[in-house]
């Protein structure tokens, strides 16, 4: 072959390569983006922890919901939701009885095939080593992926709480909990969470129109929520690196209407702040209701 053959052909086939590559490059771009479902795995900030972007609630009314439904009906609605794809669970000390019957209920699933978070009540004096023991203890697990510091209120709590966050990074390097942090009640503790590099993890309550989310108060009150500021430190806390897991998603049941817990839902998973949600089950209708509505929310 002479070289001006080569020369042609060579040239030829560049043009077609690069044609054919052009080509395939807009196809790509294209594309439609990857539908998100409420089972998909999900990394919580920069902690590593992987969750499933929905969670399943033990706290509805402290408790109260999933507490009468007894062990073996309670038992039966975790299962329901494992086989669904929901692996993310939760619980906490307050919730009186839940960690027990909630490790009753994972009992015999692969503990990789799920991820289990509890919050930890401040009460003066305790020590954080014995009492991190007695959860693993309760919910027959032997490390938590996550474990919150509970209910802040205070704007004083990253200080007032030093010892048990030097605990829980302990616990930490022991891998007997994989990321800490904290849930958060109240605008006055929210208002410290931006900048706070302690925080892996943060619980923030978040719908669309206030309902029980922060206020100005140190207490849970009747008032509707500032939900602009909480959106804002929310977008801040999630910037700097921490995962965030918003509650309070259907206002604590009261968003009765399909409306209302479309728009919720819709609101939250559509900030691009929040990583998670949780919410509390009575039974397996809604387990597959908020699996369809998150499912058609986040792909509108």
């Amino acid at each position: 072959m002479s070289d001006f053959i080569k020369a042609h052909f060579t040239r030829r086939h560049f043009l077609k390569s690069s044609l054919a590559a052009t080509a395939l490059g807009g196809l790509v771009a294209n594309a439609a983006p990857a539908k998100r479902t409420a089972t998909d795995w999900v990394t919580l900030g920069n902690s590593g922890v992987q969750v499933t972007r929905l969670a399943f609630g033990t706290g509805t009314a402290s408790g109260k919901v999933q507490r009468d439904l007894g062990q073996e009906e309670f038992t039966r609605l975790v299962r329901y939701a494992h086989e669904r794809g929901i692996r993310f669970f939760e619980t906490a000390e307050s919730y009186k009885g839940m960690p027990e019957m909630l490790g009753i209920a994972l009992k015999g699933l692969p503990r990789d095939s799920y991820k289990l978070m509890t919050k930890y009540s401040v009460h003066g004096d305790d020590d954080p080593t014995l009492k991190i023991d007695a959860f693993r203890k309760q919910t027959g697990s032997e490390y938590f992926d996550i474990l919150l510091l509970h209910c802040m209120r205070s704007p004083k709590w990253p200080e007032d709480t030093k010892r048990l966050q030097d605990g829980f990074a302990e616990a930490k390097g022991k891998k007997v909990i994989l990321a800490h942090g904290a849930s958060v009640h109240g605008l006055p503790a929210l208002r410290t969470f931006p900048g706070n590099q302690w925080l892996d993890i943060a619980m923030i309550r978040m719908n669309h129109n206030g309902t029980k989310m922060d206020t100005p108060e140190m207490r849970d009150v009747e008032a509707l929520g500032d939900v602009n500021e909480v959106v804002k430190h929310t977008k801040k806390v999630h910037a700097q690196g921490a995962g965030v897991i918003s509650m309070k998603l259907v206002g604590e049941g009261r968003f009765t209407k399909p409306e209302d817990r479309d728009e919720a839902m819709k609101f939250a998973m559509n900030l691009g702040a929040v990583d998670a949600v949780t919410i509390g089950f009575k039974n397996t209708g809604e387990i597959d209701e908020a699996i369809e509505r998150m499912n058609r929310v986040m792909n509108v």
